[in-house]
């Protein structure tokens, strides 16, 4: 640990021997019509979960041109975006590929009016770095976040700082803002959003008459897998629900996921009485088309609950450990459970009488517009 930190000094020091800029204190930044952003060190559901701060920027500068450098692992959050023009993966492995190097040469080039480098759960350095680097006339990141101060805050001239504590219940959209709030870029929608094609929607549509068998039935699609074990909710309580709904309501069911999840998938479908249909490895905006279509959609607290959390589909999301006030999707057919910090404190019964309140609007809707 002693040797990480006398490196993590060092490095600070000779980044800022080379690169410091001179703090500007303005909060005037006119009207920038190139604007860049770097959110490569955000995790899949914190990118997506942050959609309006992609919005507060094209509602304040309804002209500007909009792009941002993302990850490997989180650029399939924003895919097809509506409020993105221009979308570049930063890969540290391939900065020793002459071609990609120049690439990402030629995007930090620019030139741009003003870089953005965010900030939520952490500070990135190398999110610093590349916002230092980009051609930009100004550059806005945090001073600090939550009393801790930013060892790289050197590299920007508008700094920020950043504090969740003061606001324990904010959600990630909203305090996603904060850095740029102090500029007067914001919106007063906190919606996550995500753009699906024609395409997207025929994909789904064929994967919807496979699965159901007949048209009065009520599909469901659960997502039963989680990155984190303490986010998942038993799989012997999915497998509970999804059998009382079956007896109850005339349901059918999908379960989504990828190759990571697939171990779960395998043993609920093993496990399960009736015939199950997996969404499997399919796109961002394949995904969301799909939840579009469902009654009801039941997921743990991951990833795939921000992809639901765009859909107007109502939605239970499990939460545990994390706080849900924080991270749960927003709107009026967006529900979540929280018991405790253990998931599994939830139980079958929580979820379904939830699920039954949900299905019985939906039947007294309809049979109002019959």
């Amino acid at each position: 640990m002693t040797g990480h930190n006398f490196l993590s000094r060092f490095t600070a020091a000779l980044v800022r021997k080379f690169f410091t800029i001179e703090e500007n204190k303005s909060r005037k930044i006119g009207n920038p019509g190139s604007i860049l952003i770097v959110r490569q060190h955000n995790q899949f559901g914190d990118l997506l979960a942050s959609v309006s701060l992609f919005r507060a920027i094209k509602e304040t500068f309804p002209g500007s041109n909009l792009t941002v450098l993302s990850s490997p692992e989180n650029y399939y959050a924003i895919t097809k975006n509506k409020f993105i023009d221009r979308m570049f993966i930063f890969n540290k492995k391939k900065l020793l590929s002459p071609i990609y190097f120049f690439s990402l040469r030629r995007i930090l080039k620019g030139p741009y009016d003003l870089t953005i480098v965010p900030a939520t759960v952490s500070i990135s350095f190398t999110s610093c770095l590349l916002g230092r680097l980009s051609n930009s006339k100004i550059r806005i990141g945090p001073n600090s976040l939550n009393g801790k101060n930013n060892q790289y805050a050197f590299l920007f001239d508008r700094r920020v700082d950043l504090d969740w504590r003061k606001y324990p219940d904010a959600h990630i959209s909203d305090f996603g803002l904060e850095v740029l709030r102090p500029f007067g870029i914001s919106t007063k929608n906190f919606k996550s959003s995500i753009t699906f094609d024609e395409t997207d929607v025929h994909v789904a549509d064929e994967f919807v008459k496979s699965t159901k068998t007949n048209d009065d039935s009520r599909l469901i699609g659960l997502h039963v897998g989680a990155g984190k074990p303490a986010n998942r909710w038993s799989l012997q309580k999915f497998i509970k629900l999804m059998e009382r709904l079956k007896e109850d309501y005339n349901c059918e069911f999908f379960l989504t996921g990828s190759n990571s999840d697939k171990d779960e998938i395998d043993y609920v479908i093993a496990n399960t009485k009736f015939p199950l249909k997996v969404f499997l490895n399919r796109t961002i905006p394949q995904l969301a088309a799909l939840i579009s279509k469902a009654d009801i959609f039941i997921t743990n607290d991951t990833g795939v609950m921000h992809v639901a959390g765009t859909t107007e589909t109502p939605q239970i999301s499990i939460f545990g450990p994390t706080n849900p006030f924080n991270w749960a999707p927003l709107g009026s057919s967006k529900y979540f459970i929280r018991k405790s910090e253990l998931i599994d404190d939830v139980t079958v019964n929580d979820v379904y009488e939830l699920c039954e309140m949900i299905l019985e609007v939906k039947k007294e809707k309809n049979d109002n517009n019959e």
